[in-house]
Parts: C-alpha cells; structure tokens; sequence
C-alpha cells in the first residue's frame, strides 16, 4: 500500500494541506502606521478584530480525509484516481476562496504578503496530479497484463 509511488504522493499532499491549516497564509500590511493583519485558514487577526474565514478552514478539512481515502482505496484504481481528481478541483476552489477572502478582508491602504504557507496547496495539487498520472498508469499497465494472458 504505502510502498507504492502513488501512495507517497498522496501522503506528502496530505502532510502540505495540514501544514497549510495550521500555518499562517499571509499578512496585510499597512502602508503607513498602522498594526498588520494576519490572514490564517480561520480567519483575519488584528487591531482587536478577528473575521472568520472558515471556507478556507472547510475546504482544507474536507481535503484531509478524501487524501487518506484515495491512500488506502489502492485496491480500487479508478475510485483512487477519481479522488485524486476531486481533490485538485478543491484546491483549485481553496485558491479561488483565498482570493476572494484576501480582497473582501483586505482594508484600504494596505499590501497583502503571502507566507510560505500559501504555496503548499498548490505543492498538493502538483502532488495530487503526479499521484493520479501514476494510478493512471498503474491502470494501463494490468489492463495491458490482462490482455496477454
């Protein structure tokens, strides 16, 4: 199960999307003086104000168990490469919901600065796709086997 390429694909995007839930993916600065905001999977912090953000939190969430799923459904190809598939569409969403959020929260005269963590969604997402490339194959490959006997 594990031993497989696929399978350590789909366990280093889990541990990306995890250290993304838990790292900060960003901070709001203020052009002049001011106190800065940091933007996380849960929300906006600053100056005595917190706005939830908890799409960003859902989708990563949601993320977490499909992967460990699409990890032990190794019997099952198509089922695992599906999953894969399901979860690059919610990352792509993940961006699309970050973006949003950072322009909705996001307060005049300030500059947002993406953290490292805003780069590890999109780390799953090529990760996601190099271990759906591999079930892919995998596929092909005893398809083919099959033919021969």
């Amino acid at each position: 199960m594990i031993q497989r390429k696929q399978s350590v694909f789909l366990f280093l995007a889990l541990v990306a999307v995890v250290g993304c839930l838990m790292l900060p993916i960003g901070a709001f600065e203020p052009t002049g003086m001011g106190v800065s905001t940091v933007m996380t999977n849960f929300g906006a912090v600053g100056k005595g104000v917190f706005t939830w953000a908890l799409a960003l939190c859902f989708v990563l969430l949601l993320t977490c168990p499909i992967t460990l799923w699409a990890i032990f459904a190794f019997k099952n190809r198509k089922k695992q490469a599906k999953l894969c598939g399901i979860n690059i569409f919610l990352l792509l969403v993940w961006y699309v919901l970050a973006g949003i959020y950072c322009y909705a929260i996001g307060i005049e005269n300030t500059t947002f600065h993406p953290a490292f963590a805003a780069c590890l969604p999109l780390v799953a997402i090529i990760l996601q796709f190099m271990a759906r490339k591999a079930i892919i194959a995998d596929e092909k490959l005893v398809r083919s086997a099959d033919r021969i006997r």
